[in-house]
């Protein structure tokens, strides 16, 4: 166990170092190319309820697309992480700018969303720092979303959204690791094998 932790480690600091030679002009390219391949995605289109994730890490924030979810017919699930042991509450926001407490962690406002059950999402999209083609995926060590995917319904797509730079050979997965089933670049799309 100590060996898979010390790679993903590794994994996750060669990663950083990958994206951080990329301009900033060619991270706004990319980013751009990944969310119209999400809106271009069939199963992302025929979702009624998506849930997203805030800023993360080193990888791609969702500002932009949950800007411009809020102005479709698609409701927008955030999870809020309360007891770092447990999955989390689901909140359905409205409006992606007061919606959020920007905290030193930003977080859905529980005074002005409503509390929707896991159930209802359709369609996850799950961060991560670095995936492999087998939907293998490191996050950031918590463990949050590893206890909050198998919560999800067996229907519910887990799609990642990341830049080719985090598309890493192998991920070394630990029994309590959670896999995705998608993962949408900036170049391709990518279904677990």
């Amino acid at each position: 166990m100590d060996d898979a932790k010390a790679m993903k480690e590794e994994i996750r600091k060669e990663t950083a170092e990958r994206l951080a030679s990329i301009s900033r002009d060619e991270l706004s390219i990319k980013c751009a190319k990944i969310e119209e391949r999400l809106f271009d995605f069939a199963n992302f289109r025929e979702a009624a309820v998506a849930l997203m994730y805030l800023g993360y890490g080193c990888g791609l924030g969702t500002s932009d697309i949950m800007a411009r979810l809020a102005q479709s017919a698609k409701d927008i699930v955030l999870p809020l992480f309360v007891d770092p042991e447990k999955y989390p509450v689901m909140y359905k926001i409205i409006d992606p700018v007061s919606d959020i407490i920007k905290n030193p962690e930003p977080a859905p406002d529980t005074e002005r969303c409503k509390e929707v059950g896991i159930a209802e999402i359709d369609i996850a999209i799950i961060p991560g720092i670095a995936f492999d083609e087998k939907g293998g995926r490191i996050g950031m060590g918590t463990g949050r979303y590893d206890r909050l995917i198998p919560k999800l319904a067996n229907t519910t797509r887990k799609v990642a959204l990341a830049f080719e730079e985090q598309i890493v050979t192998l991920v070394p997965m630990q029994s309590h690791d959670q896999y995705v089933d998608i993962i949408i670049t900036d170049k391709r799309t990518i279904y677990k094998i």
